[in-house]
């Protein structure tokens, strides 16, 4: 009986060990994502001062106040999330360089995990503007779905289904890879309006102020323009997952995953509005800041599965 490498690596004890480092990194580095959220939302990148690694100067401070305590906290989480992307991806190298996303996602994985890590370090010690700060966190979202896509691989998600038999449209492919580009300059413009401190430069929702709705202010327009380029996306990713479900139910690898693109992405706008009643609820701000950071780590997923399909 002919028995497939697939299948041989899939029982091996190496294998199973793959996939466990596998899970564990992914989950590390969704830790890392709310932990530069949370430095953010409480102001604590300058909790060790403009020491880094050290932390004012010192292997352990003499003092430990909260902000200080984040600080350390999300670079330890960093840290370790570095050490466990290497072990990951030389572990995938040894045993699936023979998918041929295999290799593209471990450059990725180690490149932008790096990159996320001198930036934050570049960061503490020169500091920068809050332009260049906002583009911090999507390199950490690039980071993150590359570990993440790199996890899929492992499990074989896409071998439950021959994604050559898969018959997705011009139209879909072409909304899933423009989406996915619009989603990521919405997911700026978000961290803009964090790192410029615009989170409640408008008091009410939809509107800016009371009775007014253009702004008037630098912050005022930061904040509306993000809820202008969040409605739009809202409304445009709604209407893929209309079209996926009228015409690829067939599929559910699509209905599935798209369906939980549509909660997500509901979600995201219920914290987003519910940012500003609550006065930036630090629980609310970290579940804005993870919807997000899955929706676009799905859609990723599918522009790899589009290339597979005809």
């Amino acid at each position: 009986m002919k028995v497939s490498f697939i299948s041989l690596i899939e029982v091996s004890p190496l294998y199973k060990r793959l996939k466990i480092i596998a899970v564990i990194t992914t989950v590390m580095m969704i830790f890392v994502q709310i932990g530069g959220a949370l430095v953010t939302k409480t102001e604590s990148g300058e909790g060790c001062g403009t020491s880094w690694p050290l932390c004012h100067g010192q292997l352990i401070p003499s003092e430990w106040p909260i902000d200080t305590i984040i600080e350390i906290a999300h670079r330890g989480v960093s840290g370790i999330a570095i050490i466990l992307v290497l072990i990951f991806c030389y572990m995938a190298w040894k045993q699936m360089s023979h998918k041929k996303e295999t290799r593209f996602l471990i450059y990725m994985s180690i490149g932008f995990i790096l990159a996320q890590a001198l930036i934050g370090a570049a960061a503490v010690v020169w500091g920068q503007n809050d332009f260049a700060l906002a583009a911090h966190f999507g390199i950490s979202l690039i980071s993150f779905s590359s570990v993440f896509l790199l996890t899929l691989l492992v499990f074989e998600i896409d071998q439950k289904f021959d994604a050559r038999r898969l018959r997705i449209h011009s139209f879909l492919r072409n909304q899933i890879f423009y989406v996915t580009i619009y989603i990521y300059f919405v997911i700026y413009t978000g961290a803009l309006v964090r790192h410029t401190g615009s989170e409640l430069a408008c008091t009410v929702w939809p509107h800016c102020q009371p009775g007014r709705i253009i702004p008037i202010n630098f912050f005022e327009w930061v904040q509306m323009s993000h809820r202008l380029f969040a409605g739009i996306l809202i409304i445009w990713l709604i209407f893929i997952v209309i079209h996926v479900f009228r015409h690829y139910s067939q599929y559910r690898v699509l209905i599935y995953g798209w369906g939980a693109i549509g909660i997500m992405i509901l979600l995201q706008a219920l914290t987003g509005a519910l940012m500003i009643f609550t006065q930036v609820n630090l629980i609310i701000a970290l579940l804005h800041a993870l919807f997000i950071t899955l929706t676009f780590a799905v859609l990723c997923y599918y522009i790899m599965l589009i290339t597979r399909a005809r």
